[in-house]
């Protein structure tokens, strides 16, 4: 049809999406689904990431297994709802921010509160200065089950807050 023409009525075209049926209900991995149940209580944790996708999707997975999750976007700002008085059951902090790095916030956090504990989630292998700080890690990217395998590790009786 030359172009700038009208098509004639019931004219078009058909597209037609040909499916195969499915004959087995488990993952084309042949594994069997991740499927995450609570490790641990539900706890009141302050979780601090200054990327916002990242604070979104682990907010998430958290909250998923059964926590109350107050987000901070800098160690700044979590040091500010601690000195506030957030009873938290455990902090959960990115290493790399601008300002002060999540080894600087569990330093201050382990003089200030040293009975919460610290979980240090980082895509970094290596942390200058780690050694002076006695934190479990938890290496970038995780899972929503590590995640709550950690949890149960630093919180595994139950919630007294810091």
């Amino acid at each position: 049809m030359p172009c700038g023409s009208k098509a004639p009525p019931q004219a078009g075209t058909t597209a037609r999406l040909w499916l195969p049926v499915a004959s087995e209900t488990s993952p084309p991995s042949g594994r069997a689904p991740n499927i995450v149940t609570q490790a641990s209580a539900p706890a009141k944790i302050l979780f601090v990431d200054d990327d916002l996708l990242i604070a979104g999707s682990t907010v998430d997975l958290l909250e998923d297994l059964g926590h109350q999750v107050i987000e901070a976007h800098s160690a700044i700002e979590a040091l500010r709802l601690l000195e506030s008085g957030l009873a938290a059951d455990l902090l959960i902090t990115d290493h790399a921010m601008p300002g002060m790095t999540g080894i600087e916030l569990a330093r201050e956090v382990r003089r200030q509160y040293p009975r919460l504990p610290i979980l240090l989630a980082t895509g970094f292998a290596e942390l200058e200065g780690s050694e002076v700080v006695d934190v479990a890690r938890l290496a970038k990217p995780y899972t929503q089950a590590q995640l709550a395998t950690e949890i149960a590790h630093l919180l595994p009786n139950g919630r007294d807050g810091f």
